[in-house]
């Protein structure tokens, strides 16, 4: 290589070329010094380099000093931070040789370059990381990390890491799993289980989700998992496992569906096993009554059917509180007027105050308008006016111009046997409550315009 290719290689270079003496002087500095720092070369030369390092790096540049001069052949790759002509810093990676043999340098050859951004890329990773492990050590939900490696035989999955959160709620640890596969952790039968999942979610290239029985020591059972997959270089080389403990909600769930059937079986003994001996004693009473005259007749009858009420209010409340699952829209004017029709309401009024379609089961809702209407007549009397409308856009109400209820025993009017009518059964607005929440809404007692009852259903979707 000529003297001039070599002169011009280096005045060129991006790269800033130095020579400094043993103790930091700077003999000679390349003309790129200009482009990255923005000093001049002869403004350098004969300046000691440690005045233009930031302090906190200047020791670790003369140990790098004094380790090639001690060491001729090694070589040292210091990171420091050089000032720039206008007094900010640039982060410098230079690379030292001792080439004091050399007769054309006779110093320490410094070659350096500016790494400004990839020291920045450095913090925002650096950030990142620190932002990652935060986020791993306080998050609440169960995180795994799983490598996944193609074979002959399919793919292979092997735990990386857990989270704190997985460790302490299923008492295994990072230490215990790191490098094993589902079925050297959870055995053969369930580790299949689980690789499957993992499968599909590298066959499905994105998410999945799914909900899993995986028994562990500290009593979990049962998890809602979510599965992501990573993909590198178009091929899935990772999945981030996220689960959640749902052990209390399944058991909740399954005593609910327990609670459900029993009260569906209970339900067929009333409809069936009571019902049909109370119809053959209700039609033997009928009969007697015409073939004899007794005082103890009539009370028989009245408590028979008196029995035949609390059966029909009983099955009500067990099969209407069920979640409505296939709700139509309903015209509220239709519906109101139909279930005043069926009401023995005597010279009372009813008063329609908005014209809306409400959303929900209409078989079910004709018992909650019945209740009310017939309650509103048995308190308020055969002249007590009954209204119906709308809330805004929240819900509707049904209040009467009765006595109303007072304000101490509106939290207990709800409950089953509750009544203050004579002969009735109390189940009444149990059933009002119970078919509300079987729509999602929500019901509460208040007082009426003119100080009667106001019965207001809130959350409910109206139709078009």
């Amino acid at each position: 290589m000529s003297e001039e290719l070599h002169r011009k290689l280096v005045e060129e270079s991006s790269d800033i070329a130095t020579v400094i003496d043993s103790d930091g002087t700077i003999t000679y500095v390349s003309p790129s010094v200009t482009r990255t720092l923005g000093h001049e070369p002869e403004e350098l030369v004969g300046e000691v380099g440690y005045e233009y390092q930031q302090p906190d790096d200047r020791e670790a540049v003369a140990d790098a000093i004094e380790t090639i001069q001690t060491n001729p052949d090694e070589t040292q790759i210091i990171e420091t931070r050089f000032r720039r002509a206008d007094g900010s810093w640039c982060w410098i990676e230079a690379t030292l040789q001792n080439r004091f043999d050399d007769p054309d340098i006779g110093g320490i050859l410094v070659n350096s370059r500016d790494i400004s951004q990839r020291k920045r890329q450095e913090q925002q990773f650096q950030g990142l990381a620190e932002e990652y492990r935060t986020l791993l050590e306080t998050v609440q939900d169960s995180i795994f990390f799983l490598s996944v490696d193609s074979a002959e035989t399919g793919y292979v999955f092997r735990f990386e890491r857990l989270n704190r959160a997985y460790e302490e709620q299923t008492g295994i640890t990072t230490e215990e799993v790191k490098e094993k596969t589902p079925t050297d952790v959870f055995g053969k039968d369930l580790g299949a289980e689980i690789r499957a999942n993992y499968r599909r979610c590298v066959g499905a290239r994105e998410p999945i989700s799914y909900e899993e029985e995986l028994p562990v020591e500290t009593g979990a059972r049962f998890w809602q998992t979510v599965l992501t997959p990573v993909v590198t270089n178009g091929e899935v080389t990772q999945i981030i496992g996220i689960t959640r403990n749902i052990t209390e909600r399944v058991k909740q769930e399954r005593q609910l569906q327990s609670q459900k059937e029993q009260l569906d079986e209970f339900a067929g003994v009333v409809s069936h096993d009571l019902r049909n001996p109370l119809n053959i004693a209700q039609g033997r009473a009928a009969l007697l009554t015409n073939d004899c005259d007794s005082d103890h007749l009539p009370p028989i009858v009245g408590a028979l059917d008196r029995m035949e009420e609390i059966i029909t209010d009983t099955l009500t409340l067990a099969r209407e509180g069920q979640v409505v699952s296939d709700p139509e829209p309903i015209d509220l004017t239709n519906i109101v007027g139909t279930c005043w029709k069926n009401v023995q309401t005597g010279e009372a009024t009813i008063e329609i105050e908005d014209d809306v379609t409400i959303t929900g089961d209409r078989s079910r809702l004709q018992h909650v308008f019945e209740n009310l209407f017939r309650n509103a007549v048995e308190h308020g009397g055969e002249d007590v006016i009954v209204r119906v409308g709308r809330i805004d856009d929240r819900g509707i109400y049904v209040e009467d111009t009765g006595p109303g209820i007072p304000e101490d025993a509106r939290e207990t009017v709800f409950d089953p046997g509750h009544t203050s009518a004579s002969g009735g059964t109390g189940f009444g607005l149990t059933i009002v409550r119970r078919i509300a929440e079987a729509h999602g809404w929500q019901v509460a007692v208040v007082d009426g315009t003119d100080g009667g009852a106001r019965f207001e259903f809130t959350d409910i979707s109206f139709g078009q």
